[in-house]
């Protein structure tokens, strides 16, 4: 089959042919028919690193058309989609519910001195998260992959595995939003756009949302946000203050920026809650006045993948789509080619391109 291979840092992304082993245990072959491009993956192949080559993609879309002889979850023939989160089902906290903090997860890969799943040349490819879905299929295990209907079109259906878990998720999920409270969102990217669905379906009385360009925040009012703040041109934590009387109940920051996390903290109101979300780099984080939090009953968490249950989630976003609900269509600014992932990543440094999708695999 045919893969976007990333052969070592900051060499781009070039598609080879590479073998895809058989399902075994509780793998899962899927044909992909989309493949989202997010900054997390380009990250990987530009600076943070891993094990190369390897073949990169976590927000796949695609069919079953092979189950190993331990798989219960899904069937030949089912529309899936893949996410990051990955989940043994039976430590403490996949009990729990909590399976996007599973102790175990590395039990949804190949163990050390089992045949890989990926190989170009006769040797080991990193399957990258257990997806690798720049390629034209993927195998994965069954505890990765979420059920969908098959009216949904699979480009959008590729977002739901990443940017609207963790954007919708840590909005209904993590922050538990209520009918009538007041949530920020800073950054109109298109994991913040997927807050702000999240926050309609929660029924948010106000959403506000901050970013410095007019272009994201005009996209922002079509997605639903009540109200827009160009922080370049103005105090953003004013602006909230006033919007709100007195600050807001919820605060998202998908910026991850020291200076604009600490404004999300001066933005909430008596007992607000501060999420973090994005990083924009390794000095992210926040200095927090203990008095001002002791006083005002305020905190700041951290949230790792919109806090999902995908195997619940991934459905509930696809139905909500299917409902005309939720907005996926116009994230999609551009779909491409197998082929085309450098100039894909290119195309989203115009801040006007929400999210490109593979979609083209080259068959």
């Amino acid at each position: 089959m045919k893969a976007a291979v990333t052969k070592g840092l900051g060499q781009g992304f070039v598609v080879e042919d590479v073998t895809l082993a058989e399902p075994t245990g509780h793998e899962v072959r899927v044909e992909v028919r989309a493949s989202g491009l997010c900054h997390s993956d380009l990250s990987v192949a530009t600076f943070l690193g891993g094990e190369f080559p390897a073949v990169l993609g976590h927000e796949v879309a695609g069919v079953v058309t092979e189950t190993g002889p331990d798989v219960t979850q899904v069937r030949v023939g089912d529309h899936v989609v893949g996410s990051l989160i990955q989940y043994c089902g039976a430590c403490v906290n996949c009990l729990a519910g909590r399976t996007y903090l599973c102790e175990r997860p590395e039990t949804t890969v190949r163990a050390p001195g089992e045949a890989p799943r990926l190989s170009w040349n006769g040797e080991p490819v990193w399957n990258f998260s257990g997806l690798s879905g720049f390629a034209q299929e993927a195998l994965i295990h069954e505890n990765q992959l979420g059920v969908i209907p098959e009216e949904m079109p699979f480009a959008p259906a590729a977002l739901l595995g990443c940017g609207v878990l963790t954007g919708a998720g840590a909005v209904l999920n993590s922050a538990n939003v209520r009918q009538g409270e007041t949530v920020v969102v800073m950054g109109a990217g298109g994991v913040g756009m997927n807050a702000v669905s999240g926050a309609r379906l929660a029924g948010a009385g106000r959403i506000i949302v901050t970013d410095i360009e007019d272009g994201k925040l005009e996209r922002a009012r079509a997605f639903g946000a009540t109200d827009v703040v160009n922080s370049r041109t103005s105090d953003p934590v004013e602006a909230v203050r006033e919007l709100t009387g007195g600050g807001a109940d919820h605060v998202f920051d998908f910026v991850g920026a020291r200076p604009v996390t600490a404004q999300g903290f001066q933005m909430l109101g008596r007992g607000g809650g501060l999420y973090l979300i994005g990083i924009a780099g390794t000095d992210a984080g926040i200095d927090v006045s203990a008095l001002s939090a002791l006083t005002y009953s305020q905190k700041v968490q951290g949230v790792y993948m919109g806090s999902s249950h995908l195997k619940r989630d991934i459905p509930f976003y696809a139905s909500m789509y299917l409902q005309g609900r939720m907005n996926l269509d116009d994230l999609v600014s551009q779909e491409i080619a197998l082929d085309e992932i450098d100039a894909g990543y290119e195309a989203l440094k115009d801040g006007t391109t929400a999210r490109v999708v593979v979609t083209d695999l080259l068959r």
